[in-house]
């Protein structure tokens, strides 16, 4: 049995535990981390020392910061760079892909501008067709799956061939991956969930209750429900793995960057303020603008993310985004 040649393009949390996880399950890996300085720690000592610094890497783990170094010859190629910067990025490194190269998605986001999810932006860019490009997406807090601890997660691919291929080369006795046909559910599930993870957040800084953060999650999970099904999604995508419990996951967890910067937003913190303090990427940040042009355009209600994106990019007090919320017109559940 022939071993998988795998590249990381991003050498942030989720990208580096990936690594990890590919390593583990009997890949060599190589990471592309932007600065050399990152790459250099990682062939050297077997750690990042900007993220996870406390995690040692299995020795089939290197990195370089030459991305053509590091796609050369790779039959995985994932892509784990902020969702903002992909297409940027993947049209400098298209020429290196191999030609028949499985790319694997990590980035939760919808872009700016285009609305498209992740796999078409890939594909678009890549020039790939959209059966080599596979989706990964669940309740994936890389900082407890670099600890070994279980976690499941779901390899999306509309060829379930290749999503086969993908799920062995990245199960271990850790990590539990399941396929999935409904790529657009996947990728939606774990854009929304972004969004919603930040309206937590602020009613967590706001001192609200359980009852408060169950609606979040519960009506959350249906406008995310809502919009999959208005785009063509299967709605029991929603209800696993991709949806459901990533929900929960980036919700509830302090390690959640969204939640954390939505807790900062809370706390009466201007978007500057919060960014300066995180000083990490909240993919819900932007996406909820995105997510909100995407919903009008398929005349879909999504009250939570329309809320969001007001206290995000329109300055309006977290209060009176849930005043707003709550004196909604009454209707069916």
């Amino acid at each position: 049995m022939t071993t998988t040649t795998a590249a990381v393009l991003g050498a942030g949390s989720w990208g580096t535990a990936f690594a990890k996880v590919l390593a583990d399950a009997g890949a060599d890996v190589t990471i592309w981390a932007r600065r050399e300085q990152v790459a250099a720690a990682i062939r050297e000592y077997g750690t990042n020392p900007d993220y996870l610094p406390a995690v040692r890497l299995p020795e089939r783990v290197t990195a370089t910061s030459d991305a053509g170094k590091a796609i050369a010859g790779a039959d995985l190629v994932v892509l784990a760079v902020p969702s903002q910067t992909l297409r940027g990025n993947l049209a400098n490194w298209a020429a290196f892909l191999e030609p028949d190269a499985t790319l694997v998605s990590l980035m939760k986001g919808i872009e700016l501008g285009t609305t498209k999810r992740m796999s078409e932006v890939v594909v678009e860019t890549a020039g790939v067709p959209a059966d080599r490009v596979a989706v990964v997406s669940g309740p994936n807090l890389a900082a407890e799956i670099a600890a070994e601890q279980p976690a499941a997660t779901v390899v999306a691919c509309i060829d379930m061939a290749r999503a086969t291929v993908v799920q062995r080369a990245v199960t271990t006795s850790y990590f539990r991956p399941y396929t999935n046909e409904d790529v657009l559910g996947c990728e939606l599930g774990g854009a929304v969930k972004n969004v919603i993870a930040l309206a937590y957040g602020i009613a967590t800084a706001m001192r609200l209750g359980d009852n408060t953060k169950a609606t979040l999650i519960t009506r959350g999970l249906a406008e995310t429900a809502r919009l999959g099904v208005a785009l063509g999604a299967d709605p029991l995508t929603f209800a696993g793995l991709a949806g459901l419990g990533d929900l929960v996951a980036t919700c509830s967890s302090p390690l959640s960057r969204n939640r954390t910067f939505g807790e900062h937003l809370g706390r009466g913190e201007t978007l500057e303020e919060a960014q300066a303090a995180t000083r990490q990427t909240a993919e819900g940040v932007k996406s909820c603008l995105a997510i909100r042009d995407l919903a009008r355009t398929h005349n879909v209600d999504m009250p939570i993310t329309e809320q969001v994106e007001k206290v995000c990019h329109e300055g309006v007090d977290p209060r009176k985004a849930l005043i707003a919320l709550m004196s909604r017109e009454t209707k069916a559940e």
